[in-house]
């Protein structure tokens, strides 16, 4: 083996590091040595190192012990457990309205918001800062423009743009804590990378990660557990049940040493029986059927806590299949209990071994061959088919250390620098809120500026690609401005409508109110402005828009009150017809109506009384001295505002009268002088004599309709004396 080309990887776990040298031969892979070694005290907590001194003992006694073999070991390939990974789902939206298009810059931006926001959930979940977690990769689930899914936002247009990602993390305190303990035993990091990846870069092949598969990598104190689909990992989890579940329960049910139980655990799947020697030194031999048999409910409790882990990370759905590695994955019978549980064919539910991993050659030496082997392999492999390393960079003078598992750009900075994302674009203007006719309508600013943003002096974008040492600058983007329009601006056409009336073609435009004040198009709109366009709704209110109220007057109900009684007349009103149909000041029109209105009448006081059957006056038709006279006295009296009316005097709409009844009396003969002019002879020696139907009667007889009447004059004869 060539020392200069080897490749040396630690698979650091809970209770054991195992330690492996390998050599990469035209394009093939050579184990030469793998040693484990099991942490001397608890030193490392669910794949977390508490510990670091201790961590840094056991690394440094596989070193050594490999440096004997094989020359000094300067670099190493490690992995952060699976488990320490985050994934989040988070959205973010992008106001574009009024944008000719939406660019790749805005589209950049969104996605890396997005991220921030899946950061800051994260942040909030663990109670920590959003920046103490490195952002190991995202994809994008989908693109919305105004609510619908679409492929691409580019060139785009609309007015809200969204994207939904899931993002991937990773606290820095497990990267910090790695390079701690590997510092301690003088060695440096030559390349980072993730179990679970590990595992899955060696064992499914990049075709195969559309799939919806489960891997689990069972070890001593944990299960970690990847799923994948949609092409990438979209899920990590862990559960505190793994292969130390399985030794207790071995250890409790035949009182064994804990390293007495976990060796007959190991033998369980490779012999029928199994000889023991328990704590009081009694040696007994059990067939391996009925340890199994005994431990059965550990064995449930482990494979329903990863039934349930699977269920929870994959969105309460089993998946298409499960893979089981590391060293707990030999426990008898789980992959066909996991099966069951996730209700899954047995033969989708399989341990996979190093022999599973194509181009692969162990050395004879080597007696470790199971799946315990897949992870510490896989990282060293993956570190020459995906080296993961470091970058650092200053960002507005402050430094920044990258965990560089991509092509890292100057939005990554700005994450792993606690940078707002969404705080870099120039807020966009005041917008107005404005009602139009009961509608509100957002009338929006103008956009803010994107980022000034400069890598090495240069000007530079979000996606632009970073390395190590790079001095990046960013400035936010300067605001928009406030909208400010008039009315015409908000309004594209004012309704309007084209009647006729009494032959003359008027153009009616709807009133425009602002806060319930008519005014001008020129009007300026101001925020919470309520806008309203009135049309006149009623013949009433199109004759006041005209200026022909004139006619409203005319055209009410004749209406007079007569001793405080209204009394209607509808034969003395005004008439309204619309397209020859009669009509009233509440009706409404259309456009192109015609109308026609006419005055109404003003009655006279008899024609008034006749129409409401009030007799004015009693009359007697008497025949006096050859001709025919009627005589009439009043019944009633009406009175307007104190004055007397008589029988032709007008009567106006909305006039008030009073109507005063009169005693009717009998006529007499000397009411007959009011009607007649008696010619009285020129000689005053005459005398009259007043006749009714040939009888002499006196001024006061009673007339009866018919009589005839006299009065004639006769000479008075004096005697003269002699």
């Amino acid at each position: 083996m060539n020392n200069e080309t080897a490749i040396f990887a630690l698979d650091i776990g809970t209770r054991s590091v195992i330690g492996v040298i390998l050599q990469e031969m035209n394009g093939a892979y050579q184990v030469f040595d793998v040693i484990a070694k099991e942490h001397d005290e608890r030193a490392m907590l669910d794949g977390q190192i508490h510990d670091i001194p201790a961590v840094s003992k056991t690394i440094i006694e596989i070193k050594e012990a490999l440096e004997k073999k094989y020359g000094p070991l300067r670099r190493v390939s490690v992995a952060a457990a699976g488990r320490a990974l985050k994934t989040e789902r988070a959205e973010a939206t992008l106001w574009v309205s009024g944008k000719t298009m939406i660019t790749k810059e805005d589209v950049t931006h969104l996605e890396l918001s997005a991220v921030q926001q899946a950061q800051a959930k994260l942040a909030a979940q663990q109670q920590e800062q959003s920046h103490h977690y490195y952002c190991v990769g995202y994809s994008v689930v989908n693109y919305k423009i105004d609510g619908q899914e679409i492929g691409s936002l580019i060139d785009q247009q609309g007015t809200e743009a969204a994207v939904e990602v899931i993002a991937t993390f990773l606290p820095k305190i497990v990267v910090d804590s790695l390079l701690a303990a590997l510092q301690r035993a003088n060695l440096e990091m030559e390349a980072l990378t993730l179990e679970p990846i590990a595992a899955i870069n060696v064992l499914i092949p990049p075709t195969m990660r559309r799939l919806n598969i489960a891997l689990v990598d069972i070890g001593a104190g944990t299960s970690d557990i990847a799923i994948t689909d949609l092409g990438t990992v979209v899920a990590y989890g862990m559960v505190p049940v793994a292969g130390d579940e399985i030794t207790e329960a071995i250890s409790d049910q035949y009182l064994l040493d804990f390293p007495l139980a976990e060796q007959t655990k190991r033998e369980l799947s490779k012999n029928t029986t199994v000889t023991i020697t328990d704590i009081l030194g009694f040696e007994t031999e059990v067939s391996s059927e009925e340890i199994v048999a005994s431990i059965s409910e550990a064995i449930d409790r482990l494979a329903q806590a990863i039934r349930d882990e699977i269920l929870l990370l994959n969105n309460g759905k089993p998946p298409k299949a499960v893979m089981l590695v590391g060293g707990g994955s030999l426990t008898p019978q789980l992959p066909k209990r996991l099966a069951k549980m996730l209700e899954l064919p047995d033969h989708r539910v399989a341990i996979r071994g190093v022999e599973a991993i194509q181009k692969l050659t162990i050395s004879p030496d080597i007696h470790l061959h199971g799946p315990e082997l897949v992870t510490p392999i896989g990282i060293a492999i993956a570190s020459q088919q995906n080296p993961v390393k470091y970058v650092s960079v200053s960002v507005n003078g402050q430094l920044v250390r990258l965990f560089d598992m991509k092509q890292l750009t100057i939005g990554d900075c700005l994450l792993a620098s606690g940078i707002s994302i969404h705080k870099l674009y120039g807020k966009p203007g005041m917008a107005l809120v404005v009602t139009v006719n009961g509608q509100m309508i957002t009338i929006p600013g103008t956009h803010g500026q994107p980022p000034l943003i400069t890598k090495n002096g240069i000007p530079a974008a979000l996606d632009t690609s970073i390395h190590d040492g790079d001095d990046i600058f960013v400035e936010k983007g300067k605001d928009g401005e406030a909208v400010s329009i008039s009315l015409r601006d908000l309004i594209d056409e004012l309704p309007r409508k084209t009647v006729t009336i009494n032959g003359d073609t008027y153009e009616i435009k709807a009133a425009v109110y602002q806060n319930g004040q008519a005014v001008s198009l020129d009007t300026y709109v101001h925020d919470r402005d309520i806008i309203t366009l009135k049309m006149p709704e009623t013949i009433e209110e199109l004759l006041h828009s005209l200026n022909l109220s004139q006619w409203l007057t005319k055209l009410k109900p004749f209406i007079v009150y007569l001793n405080h009684s209204p009394i209607e007349i509808k034969a003395w009103a005004g008439t309204i017809y619309k397209n020859q149909l009669e009509a009233r000041l509440s009706s409404s029109f259309e456009d192109g109506d015609i109308i026609e209105l006419t005055d109404q009448a003003a009655p006279t006081l008899r024609e008034l009384a006749d129409a409401q059957q009030i007799r004015l006056t009693y009359s007697v038709p008497v025949r006096f001295n050859g001709e025919w006279i009627t005589l009439s006295k009043p019944l009633v009296q009406i009175y307007r505002n104190g004055q007397l009316l008589h029988e032709e005097d007008q009567v106006e709409n909305g006039s008030t009268l009073e109507l005063v009844e009169r005693k009717m009396e009998s006529f007499i003969f000397q009411d007959i002088f009011n009607y007649v002019q008696i010619d009285i002879p020129s000689s005053a020696s005459a005398t009259f004599t007043l006749l009714k139907n040939g009888e002499r009667v006196t001024f006061y007889e009673p007339l009866a309709p018919g009589d005839e009447l006299e009065m004639t004059w006769e000479p008075i004869h004096i005697n003269k004396k002699s």
